[in-house]
């Protein structure tokens, strides 16, 4: 009986097999999370194709995620998007949530966007936000590195101090300035889902020093640093869960509450890919 590949040998396959399909190495990938699919308007595609045609790869499962690669041209740059990411609660295990990061890097892309929708527990925030990621909490039941690591894709001991890029951080920062564009910046913390936080939750999240909660991102994250991928993360608040306000919420809301937020992270991400 042959011996199961290896994530190492899985991703390169697929990334091989992506490769095949166009002539040019995207500078940037791009995770389109909850109802943030529309930004995949603003791309020149030349290229798309189901995750159930790329060898390897997961399906997703979830409502609003549309479950495609798109290649092609986003603000004079080449860039690769997930039109549909990949979650711990649909089943699949951390490798396979974080599979496609190891296929871009395969593929020689170094630049990681991420984007989700979240709950707000900052007493500053409201519903419709959109928050720059400026570090986050894992509270992931499982962790995408453990077991045996390969070094062929980073160290066995993964340094954590600036998991979101400062100088993405600053470029997004400056526009939205100079263009009074209204953003919040916070810490999100990760949690394995798929129910929506109770009251005492959303209080431990603040608690524990995090700004917004969700079911996504950091394993992705984690991921790609651990290949020293550079890392830009914004969150759309799509509910709120303080002491003073808590509303009933379902995903209908959520994926309304991101597509109001979209122009605003449109925008942001367009011009972070043609700044930086």
């Amino acid at each position: 009986m042959s011996e199961a590949k290896s994530e190492f040998d899985l991703s390169l396959e697929t990334a091989r097999f992506l490769q095949n399909k166009i002539d040019y190495i995207p500078e940037y990938a791009i995770i389109l999370g909850s109802g943030l699919g529309s930004l995949s308007k603003d791309i020149t595609i030349d290229f798309e194709i189901p995750y159930h045609d790329i060898p390897n790869f997961p399906v997703s499962t979830v409502q609003g995620h549309k479950g495609s690669l798109i290649f092609g041209e986003l603000s004079g740059k080449k860039i690769v998007a997930m039109n549909g990411r990949f979650h711990y609660y649909e089943g699949y295990n951390m490798k396979q949530v974080t599979f496609p990061e190891r296929v871009f890097w395969q593929m020689g892309i170094r630049k990681l966007v991420v984007s989700n929708a979240s709950g707000g527990v900052n007493r500053n925030f409201k519903i419709g936000d959109v928050m720059l990621i400026t570090d986050h909490i894992n509270l992931f039941p499982e962790h995408p590195l453990r077991g045996q690591n390969d070094e062929r894709f980073g160290p066995r001991f993964v340094n954590m101090s600036e998991p979101y890029s400062k100088k993405m951080l600053q470029v997004v920062r400056k526009y939205a300035t100079e263009n009074n564009i209204r953003i919040k910046e916070g810490i999100y913390l990760g949690l394995q889902g798929p129910t929506f936080e109770t009251l005492a939750e959303y209080t431990m999240v603040r608690n524990m020093g995090g700004d917004a909660v969700g079911m996504s991102t950091v394993p992705e994250v984690i991921v790609a640093r651990h290949m020293d991928m550079e890392v830009f993360g914004i969150s759309v608040i799509t509910d709120i869960g303080t002491a003073e306000f808590i509303e009933e919420v379902n995903h209908e809301e959520v994926l309304k509450a991101a597509k109001n937020s979209e122009p605003v992270v449109r925008e942001l991400v367009a011009k972070l890919v043609e700044l930086y």
